[in-house]
């Protein structure tokens, strides 16, 4: 039984990587509640209890803050925006650098930050917040806005993201990033960030808006369809964790087609971390390779957007 070591556990016993296995197939809904918390029934014998698994498991929200939403070299708000092929009409999460505001004629680059499968929680936000701190314009929507909005827990957002059509949440994201391109502050440069479904739905706009995207950022997500692969041009960064073993196995393919692109990217995995890394909200999180995947990131951004 192989374990990983966590911070969030309040045990001196490792968290076995089967809890991680069966929580990433629960998260994405291979398998259902009941049948993840029996399985994780069945660790107790190694002297761990369940309220320590969950606790482990389960974002803690309160934790993952890095940057104050009254921070005071940002400003945070919310903005809608159209989507006629999609819902109609999106709303975000909008965080701009305070000097960007307050200084006549400056201009910033854009970047389009996109949530995991379940809306839009405080983690995704707390990264918009990141990166406007970084003098970017982050712009963060929420999936769920046609359903009422994230529901404030991250079960019930899965199961409402679950019951959309796939097809309106992907134009909702492309007219997201149109959107934000053409802040009035926009130095005109779209760069986006997405993570687990949010890393699907940036392969995805490299495919379907390669002219005017001119940064991408996956975070463990997998290729878009096969026949839009061809499409991808780059400039594009993929962040895998090593022991992510559902979403590796489709990497090799992506790869194939990237090269024959001749396409402008570049992959990095972190050996011995599970899918969900960087967020700091789980057990799952690794500080460590979390925080040097976030310096390439912002180094990347820096490097094609400024």
């Amino acid at each position: 039984m192989k374990s990983v070591n966590t911070s969030s556990a309040a045990t001196s016993h490792p968290i076995p990587q089967e809890a991680f296995d069966w929580y990433d197939e629960y998260a994405h809904g291979i398998i259902d509640r009941r049948t993840f918390m029996r399985r994780l029934a069945t660790l107790t014998a190694a002297g761990l209890s369940l309220s320590v698994l969950t606790s482990a498991l389960m974002p803690n929200y309160a934790e993952a803050e890095q940057v104050s939403f009254n921070d005071p070299d940002i400003k945070a708000s919310y903005s809608t925006f159209t989507s006629p092929k999609g819902h109609g009409e999106g709303k975000g999460y909008l965080v701009e650098p305070a000097k960007i505001i307050a200084e006549p004629n400056r201009t910033a680059p854009t970047v389009l930050v996109i949530h995991e499968n379940r809306g839009l929680n405080p983690y995704v936000k707390d990264v918009a917040r990141r990166l406007a701190k970084q003098g970017f314009i982050a712009f963060a929507p929420d999936a769920l806005y046609p359903l009422g909005g994230y529901p404030g827990n991250d079960d019930e957002g899965r199961a409402m993201q679950r019951s959309m059509d796939k097809a309106k949440l992907e134009q909702d994201f492309i007219a997201a990033a149109n959107f934000i391109k053409s802040h009035t502050l926009s130095s005109g440069k779209l760069g986006t960030v997405g993570f687990c479904f949010g890393g699907y739905i940036v392969n995805m706009l490299a495919a379907t808006m390669p002219a005017e995207l001119d940064a991408a950022v996956a975070y463990y997500g997998t290729p878009a369809a096969e026949a839009l692969r061809p499409n991808v041009k780059g400039p594009i960064m993929l962040q895998f964790g090593g022991l992510d073993e559902r979403v590796n196995a489709t990497w090799p393919d992506y790869e194939k087609t990237l090269k024959a692109n001749k396409a402008n990217y570049i992959a990095h995995t972190y050996p011995g971390v599970n899918h969900g890394f960087h967020n700091d909200s789980t057990g799952r999180y690794a500080p460590k390779e979390a925080e040097l995947s976030w310096t390439r990131t912002i180094a990347f951004f820096n490097k094609h957007l400024g």
